[in-house]
Parts: structure tokens; sequence; C-alpha cells
């Protein structure tokens, strides 16, 4: 890949990494903060542990990015304790990490990265591998919100705790 290439990809990429990220924030948030060690199955991560995961893997991706090298996610932050407030740290941290993968030059974005010897892929190449991971888990968190008590949020369209559609058809009716 060019370094042009390698911009463009970027460029084509980022909107949709700014945009899944506020999505998945939002799924964060939405987790209640009671039954966190729900999970539908023992084969599965409990809730809390998911919505960690989803938050330190996001960002490791991204510094790993930034940096060049991947190594291990950030640990958790002993104030940190609640979806909520993992939703609000994750929200700032994956903001910064953005802004500065956003002002790479050409050769940046198409330098060369070894994800732990799985994959070797330029930079802006990287970031599609990151969001498929993303979304896969947030896709899992999402189908435990309900079974928690909570409210789903809209994800890629309305869902059936949040569509703007049925408040509309409500207040009409």
């Amino acid at each position: 890949m060019t370094p042009e290439q390698a911009r463009f990809l970027l460029d084509f990429t980022l909107p949709t990494l700014k945009h899944e990220t506020a999505t998945t924030a939002k799924v964060m948030a939405a987790t209640p903060d009671a039954n966190l060690d729900y999970r539908p199955s023992e084969r599965c991560m409990p809730a809390a542990e998911l919505v960690w995961h989803i938050a330190s893997s996001d960002l490791m991706f991204l510094e790993g990015i930034v940096s060049g090298a991947f190594g291990k996610g950030p640990e958790k932050p002993a104030n940190i304790t609640t979806p909520q407030q993992i939703s609000a740290w994750y929200a700032g941290k994956m903001s910064g990490a953005i802004e500065k993968i956003s002002a790479y030059t050409p050769d940046e974005a198409a330098r060369i990265l070894d994800f732990y010897g799985m994959i070797q892929a330029p930079a802006a190449g990287i970031i599609t591998f990151a969001l498929g991971h993303s979304i896969h888990h947030r896709g899992q968190l999402s189908s435990y919100i309900r079974p928690m008590g909570g409210k789903v949020p809209s994800i890629y369209g309305p869902s059936a705790d949040e569509n703007p559609f049925a408040k509309a058809e409500e207040k009409s009716a």
C-alpha cells in the first residue's frame, strides 16, 4: 500500500471509527450497574468483565497504532467501577487516540505494524481489524443488557427500547 493509499484508507475509516466509538460508549453506559456478574452461559464473560474488555482492548488497538507496538491493554483505574464510568473513561481516551491518528502523515498511515505476529498491515489497515473486534464484543454486550434489566440503545437503527418512531406514534395516538 502506498502512503497516499494508506492516508486515503485512514480518511475513509476515521469517520466510521468515531461513530462506532460513540455507539460503543452508549452501549456501555446503558449496561445496568446491578447484575454485573450476569452472563448468558458459563462460556461467556460476565458483563463487568466484558465492558472492561471492550474499553481496554479498543484503547490497546489505538495506542498500539500510535506507538507502533502492541502490548497489554491498560489496567482499570481503581476509581472507575460502573459501566457508566467506564464509558466516560473510554470516550475520553478513545477521542485522544483518534485525534493522534487523525494527524498521521501518509507515511505514518502506511507504516507496517505487527499485531502479535498474527497480522502485519499498514497502520491504517489495523483500524479495520480493531473495528471488527469492537463491534463483535459490543454485540455481545448489547445482548446482555435487556436480561440484566436495562434498555438497549439504538445501534444501527432503532431498538425495541429506544425507537424514536414508536414515540412519535405513541404521541399521536
